[in-house]
């Protein structure tokens, strides 16, 4: 009940609870195998145990231990009950939301497995903080199962981290005692362009914790309107500032009345993304530092403290450590940011652990673009050209993004051709396939003596460089690395 439901773990679980070994994948993914039958197997293992348990627990036997393993299934029971009726409140928008229909029949059922049994009040559970915490685990499951795409290990591990980044390692210590503190953690999502990085950060923003009030029968806030994103490259720094502080009139030019930033705007069980943080100037750094220290702001142009009360998630594909060596980034602000960090894996990495990935990116991509009609049809024409024209082992740079673009470029000429790198690229390109893996030992030789065959502009010059015979240095130059190389 308590495991990462992302991580291979969940499946052993499975299997010794259920009594058997099967075939089935080891990672939760939206290509993986239906696991409705198992869940259904577990929900009905769990009301066996607990019909069998609860006149004992009833008639107070069995000692803390036994106690604690009652509620346990009890809680996996009322879950396991009211998922389906959670659902709909995360796929609607609006009221649904806030409003919570089953409450009553949810606190009926409680009452009978854990009041009327004495364990809710001899463990402190409180139903309306357990409703709160099933909303949050089914929001928290279904962004990040929707959300992030791929059967690969290194994105079950990015499930997985998402998940840790939400409810920590302990799901039972965060229900406990965490649930309301982890609004005070940054979060730092870094990767390459085009990896997804927003759609980490939406996933931990939407599964923010959200009391339930008994009274009213409603969520205290609406998570559809918690998530406040802003893509800090592609504003000037004084628009950076309006857009996060807000601004008084006459602030600046333009500036025609008073303004609240996000930072104000967003409520306390929401969260503020700032994406591309590696841009900022140092003057925002100093301030939102300042606001990671105090949770004190001002709008620009005035001098009345405000508070943030949020969550901040930032994501950034710059090398931070090469960016503070350098200068242009504080390692005072860095080390208020890194508190939780998550790395999302380039399609390279994700592509080298699990080659059939692509044809199921490729067919999720083609659905998104294309529509289910042309599925098959497209999906067939965008891998012939990728294994006719780029090769199996095409780096793709751009990640997700550009096998994205390549669908696109397939549906409309039936073609797909990456830009011609310069000189200087092939040189980077080169040093990203070493990194990655992705060479064998004889291409790597290939491609060596063709830069220091590239470098002397003969092949003597080069075989002395590289104390190789002539002639094995002639047959190893690539000719294809080598236009590379010459382009300008």
């Amino acid at each position: 009940m308590y495991c990462n439901p992302f991580l291979p773990e969940r499946i052993d679980y499975e299997r010794d609870i259920l009594g058997r070994k099967d075939s089935s994948d080891d990672v939760w993914s939206k290509r993986a195998s239906n696991d409705s039958k198992k869940i259904n197997e577990l929900g009905d293992i769990a009301q066996a145990l607990v019909e069998e348990l609860h006149d004992q627990v009833q008639a107070h036997k069995g000692g803390d231990r036994d106690i604690k393993l009652y509620a346990d299934l009890c809680l996996y029971l009322l879950y396991d009950r009211y998922r389906g009726d959670l659902q709909p409140l995360i796929v609607g928008r609006g009221d649904k939301a806030v409003n919570c229909p089953f409450a009553a029949k949810y606190t009926a059922d409680f009452t009978t497995l854990l009041i009327e049994t004495g364990v809710a009040e001899r463990l402190g559970l409180d139903h309306a903080h357990l409703l709160a915490c099933f909303f949050q685990v089914r929001r928290a499951f279904h962004f990040t199962y929707e959300g992030i795409i791929g059967a690969s290990m290194p994105t079950a591990v990015l499930r997985a981290a998402v998940w840790q980044s939400i409810f920590t390692c302990d799901m039972r210590r965060y229900q406990n005692a965490l649930y309301n503190r982890l609004g005070d953690i940054t979060t730092l999502i870094v990767g390459p362009s085009g990896t997804g990085k927003e759609l980490v950060a939406r996933a931990i923003g939407l599964s923010r914790y959200i009391a339930f009030d008994p009274k009213s029968g409603k969520f205290v806030e609406n998570f559809s309107e918690s998530f406040y994103p802003l893509n800090l490259s592609a504003l000037s720094p004084t628009l950076i500032e309006s857009e996060l502080f807000g601004h008084c009139r006459g602030a600046f030019t333009g500036a025609l009345q008073d303004r609240p930033g996000w930072l104000e705007v967003c409520p306390s069980l929401g969260a503020v993304f700032l994406d591309e943080i590696g841009e900022i100037t140092e003057s925002i750094q100093v301030k939102l530092l300042r606001v990671l220290e105090s949770r004190v702001f001002q709008r620009l142009g005035d001098t009345e403290p405000r508070e943030f009360h949020g969550k901040l998630i930032a994501a950034t594909n710059r090398d931070l450590a090469l960016e503070m060596e350098e200068g242009r980034f504080r390692t005072d602000f860095y080390y208020r940011l890194c508190s939780d960090i998550i790395l999302t894996p380039s399609l390279c990495e994700q592509l080298q652990d699990a080659p059939g990935e692509l044809e199921h990116l490729v067919r999720f991509l083609v659905q998104r673009v294309a529509g289910d009609e042309l599925e098959d049809e497209l999906t067939a024409d965008v891998l012939a050209w990728i294994k006719g024209n780029l090769g199996e082992n095409y780096p793709w740079t751009g990640n997700v993004r550009e096998l994205e673009q390549c669908v696109r470029n397939i549906m409309i000429r039936k073609e797909y051709h990456p830009l011609k790198r310069a000189a200087h690229s092939a040189h980077v390109q080169l040093a990203k396939e070493i990194e990655a893996g992705l060479l064998t030992a004889d291409e790597l030789h290939s491609r060596y003596c063709t830069i220091v065959y590239a470098r002397t502009g003969n092949y003597e010059a080069a075989a002395r460089q590289l104390e190789l015979d002539r002639r094995t240095v002639k047959s190893k130059v690539d000719e294809k690395f080598l236009e590379q190389l010459k382009r300008r």
